[in-house]
């Protein structure tokens, strides 16, 4: 078990989320609702609500808008000392909650931004990670374009040069990939490499090892788990969830941790009304590092992810800033106001 007073970081985009009001067209209403996040921002974000040192890494425009979402992060207990400052404008996606028989959709606005037009570079890891014990990434960050993709390799590679642990969150977004990169498992696989802890289920394994998992259930993630385990050596601990849609408010989710000797599975939760689900596998990831770096089991591990997705579930924006208490007092059954 490590000290849950280690530092982590985690390096990627800050972003902005303009939401169409439910049960609205775009520009239906005059009206968007806004809200900061982006995958690795909203890990940090719960993991500072969680009570661990955090370090924000990435670069947010110089002016009001930037200077508002530096202020959102610091406003979480996040340290955004190290963030970049350039010229530029911020990423933004748009999210159109889904309706009647039809689906939720993102938009993304995330070209050329002040973090997509950062050079490789530009960040300076020694600095950067210095007196961090664990580094966040995820698959979002080299998706956005071929610099970004090669920031990630170097911020990997230094942190396990320093012996810094790494956590990857799969986080596929065709949507990104399709702009610049036909082959994206040839690049993620050398940033999978320095992993310590990869989040990601079956799919993620078939993209980065070119091979589909047979079966379904507990036996195909378990299969694809150790598949991945045995690719990548420095891999320690796989993490994934599967989830059921039952209808639009009503999802089942189940958790599982893998490791080569050891495997946890949650029991299925019933998550219901769903809010926002976005955000909720960031959650996840949260969760899990929470787990393994304060508990001592994969057990206790794998269900506060599962906990902490669980309430992310109900509650709109892209944070999950949940305080332990209220993580370790999930049950997954109705209760009561309490008074």
């Amino acid at each position: 078990m490590t000290s849950p007073t280690k530092t982590i970081a985690c390096f990627g985009e800050t972003v902005l989320r303009l939401a169409v009001p439910v049960g609205e067209f775009p520009l239906q209403s005059p009206r968007l609702d806004t809200y900061v996040g982006g995958a690795e921002t909203n890990v940090a974000v719960a993991l500072s609500t969680l009570g661990h040192p955090v370090r924000m890494l990435g670069a947010l425009p110089d002016g009001p808008i930037g200077d508002a979402a530096v202020s959102e992060l610091r406003r979480h207990g996040v340290d955004a000392a190290h963030m970049l400052r350039p010229a530029g404008r911020m990423g933004l996606y748009y999210y159109l909650p889904g309706g009647t028989m039809r689906p939720a959709e993102v938009v993304y606005d995330r070209a050329d931004s002040a973090f997509a037009a950062a050079k490789a570079d530009d960040w300076r890891w020694d600095e950067l990670l210095a007196g961090v014990d664990w580094l966040h990434v995820s698959g979002v960050t080299p998706a956005l374009g071929p610099q970004s993709a090669e920031a990630t390799l170097a911020a990997v590679r230094a942190a396990r040069a320093a012996g810094i642990r790494i956590s990857f969150d799969g986080n596929w977004r065709g949507r990104l990939w399709s702009r610049w990169n036909s082959d994206p498992a040839a690049t993620l696989r050398p940033i999978v490499a320095e992993a310590d802890v990869l989040f990601g289920n079956h799919r993620d394994a078939t993209l980065l090892l070119g091979r589909e998992f047979s079966g379904d259930g507990p036996d195909r993630r378990r299969d694809a788990a150790l598949a991945l385990l045995d690719a990548f050596p420095k891999l320690e601990t796989v993490a994934s969830t599967a989830r059921h849609i039952v209808e639009p408010t009503k999802h089942q989710i189940v958790a599982r941790i893998d490791r080569r000797d050891d495997h946890a599975q949650t029991e299925t939760a019933d998550i219901t009304p769903i809010t926002d689900r976005i955000g909720t596998g960031d959650a996840f990831a949260a969760g899990v590092i929470h787990g393994l770096l304060t508990t001592e089991t994969l057990g206790a591990a794998v269900q506060r992810g599962l906990a902490l997705a669980a309430l992310k579930h109900g509650l709109q924006g892209d944070f999950a800033p949940f305080t332990r208490p209220m993580v370790e007092s999930v049950s997954f059954t109705a209760a009561d106001v309490a008074r």
